[in-house]
């Protein structure tokens, strides 16, 4: 069987819409990682789709004086076009809330509670008297009990990471109506996560896979134990749990969100993918606090359920803040994604951008001005700079055929050749180990080295040398519209067009000559145009609000 890759990004909450941290965070890392793997010949599905359950549903869809089913509706829709419009290549993106979600749901379950891994118990729960009803995680914030950060949820505080439990909290308030619960006991069911700890923790420790922050994160949080965990919540909108006596009641978010990987990829006919434990690598690309339920919890639950592949790897990166604040819509910073797809900048532009900015290591900062710098010193002054110039002579000296070289090429031709092959072997090892940011660093490295070798070769001044000159510049170029693909799809699309090319698979043969001799391209065009000062500030105003 051939080496099969499925790839995730994280399933966003439809309670609002994405700014550009979510993109960094999941869904730009890995459509960039599924196009490049389809580009190396390797069979590729890209799956994704929005989690439409839990307490942020509801919240949002009371604020709205909407049915949670009316807000997800509206929000799935958003949500799509915009990604779409970013011209991510999801296979299937889906929504939990569909009876094939809820069906694959309640079955994982079932099988959960047949292998044991399933119990019951009495919680003692926050209940909000003037709200009457129980409050899930996510109604109830408070002081956080680990690092005493303010505003933590029941579930999880977003500054240390640390899981919680509503009980936990310090100083706890109902998040509707801001009043102090009483505790009240109700009857839950539970992932017993103790007795799957040792496998859960054998599979971190052994997988080399998992690396730097994320497999530190996932130690630590296994080395102060496991204890049965929760999976169900006194609220009306979700999957229905399948026991007597539990009919009141729905899985919690955290349970069901990530089988719709798995239901997900069942929709499109795809289901022995996530079955075939030998062939499929499932590679997951997330935020930093989605790392614990993709390292511990729903592998516990695949382990527990014994019939589905574990995670290749998963792709944790940290935040990315804006100007230097914490992105936030209530307080007026950041920007928002539905106001980038109304820009009228083409979506490649801010795919270039974000894509430099994504936290790989540590958290990044979205800034205005090194935007515009980024954008004219590298898209425009660097990479489009070089297509242009290069296509320019040839259809300015040779009526757009690529020249024929001389046969004796010199050492300045020779090397510059080279590079391309050192560009694609670098861009294939930093893609196949996720650094992406220095993927595309590697792709700017070559339309760099093809900037400095056309202006010391100087082939406007020397009639001798030009033929050889534009035909090295040439194939520099065609190996540039090819290695900007997976980051930059549209721009890929246009240069190969532009070079009246095709596309080369990246299977480690291709050839430093990429274009013959006599090939006849198409009329030059520059690809991006600089932004101006009147443009940037135009562009600030995309800022939901100026702090």
């Amino acid at each position: 069987m051939p080496e099969r890759y499925l790839v995730t990004s994280a399933l966003p909450y439809v309670n609002a819409l994405p700014h550009v941290g979510n993109l960094v965070g999941s869904h730009l890392p890995a459509d960039i990682f599924a196009r490049y793997c389809r580009k190396k010949g390797r069979e590729t599905i890209f799956i994704g789709g929005t989690d439409e359950h839990g307490t942020p549903i509801v919240l949002a869809a009371q604020k709205k004086g909407v049915t949670p089913k009316v807000l997800c509706d509206e929000y799935y829709s958003a949500h799509k076009k915009i990604y779409d419009w970013f011209g991510f290549s999801y296979d299937n993106f889906s929504r939990t809330s569909k009876p094939g979600h809820y069906k694959t749901t309640q079955e994982f379950f079932l099988t959960l509670k047949q292998n044991g891994f399933i119990s019951e118990a009495d919680l003692r729960l926050p209940f909000c008297e003037k709200c009457a009803r129980f409050l899930p995680d996510r109604y109830v914030e408070g002081i956080c009990p680990k690092c005493g950060a303010p505003g933590a949820r029941g579930d999880q505080c977003e500054k240390c990471s640390s899981l919680l439990d509503p009980a936990e909290l310090k100083e706890p308030y109902c998040v509707a109506c801001k009043s102090t619960p009483i505790f009240k006991t109700s009857r839950h069911l539970f992932l017993e996560l103790g007795k799957l700890a040792p496998k859960v923790s054998a599979w971190i420790e052994s997988n080399p896979n998992l690396q730097g922050y994320t497999k530190t994160l996932s130690q630590g949080i296994i080395a102060n134990g496991l204890t049965k965990r929760c999976i169900t919540r006194d609220i009306d909108w979700g999957v229905p749990v399948p026991v007597p006596g539990f009919e009141d009641k729905v899985f919690y978010v955290w349970f069901d969100a990530p089988i719709g990987y798995i239901s997900n990829t069942n929709e499109i006919g795809k289901a022995e993918w996530y079955t075939d434990k030998e062939n499929t690598r499932i590679v997951h690309f997330l935020g930093k606090d989605n790392i614990p339920f993709h390292t511990i919890f729903f592998p516990a639950m695949l382990l527990g359920h014994g019939g589905y592949a574990l995670p290749f790897t998963v792709v944790g990166s940290h935040f990315l803040n804006h100007e230097g604040k914490k992105i936030s819509k209530s307080k007026g910073i950041g920007v928002f994604c539905d106001a980038l797809v109304a820009s009228g900048v083409q979506s490649d532009v801010w795919r270039f951008y974000l894509t430099l900015k994504i936290p790989e290591g540590k958290d990044a900062d979205f800034s205005w001005k090194e935007f515009q710098n980024l954008v004219n010193a590298e898209l425009v002054g660097n990479f489009s700079n070089f297509m242009y110039r290069a296509t320019t002579f040839i259809q300015s000296k040779f009526s757009g055929a690529i020249p024929e070289p001389s046969a004796t090429l010199t050492p300045e031709d020779t090397a510059m050749l080279a590079k391309i092959t050192e560009a694609f072997k670098g861009v294939d090892e930093e893609l196949d180990n996720y650094r992406i940011v220095e993927a595309l660093k590697k792709v700017l490295w070559l339309s760099d080295a093809g900037n400095k070798y056309l202006q010391a070769q100087a082939p406007w001044a020397n009639a001798e040398r030009s033929p050889t000159v534009l035909f090295v510049c040439a194939n520099v170029a065609a190996a540039l519209a090819n290695l900007i693909s997976p980051f930059l799809p549209s721009t890929s699309e246009k240069s190969l067009a532009l070079l009246n090319a095709k596309p080369v698979i990246w299977d480690g043969k291709q050839p430093e000559i990429l274009l013959a001799g006599k090939h006849v391209i198409a009329k030059p065009e520059m690809l991006f145009k600089p932004i101006d000062d009147k443009e940037l500030a135009r562009l600030e105003e995309l800022t939901t609000k100026k702090s």
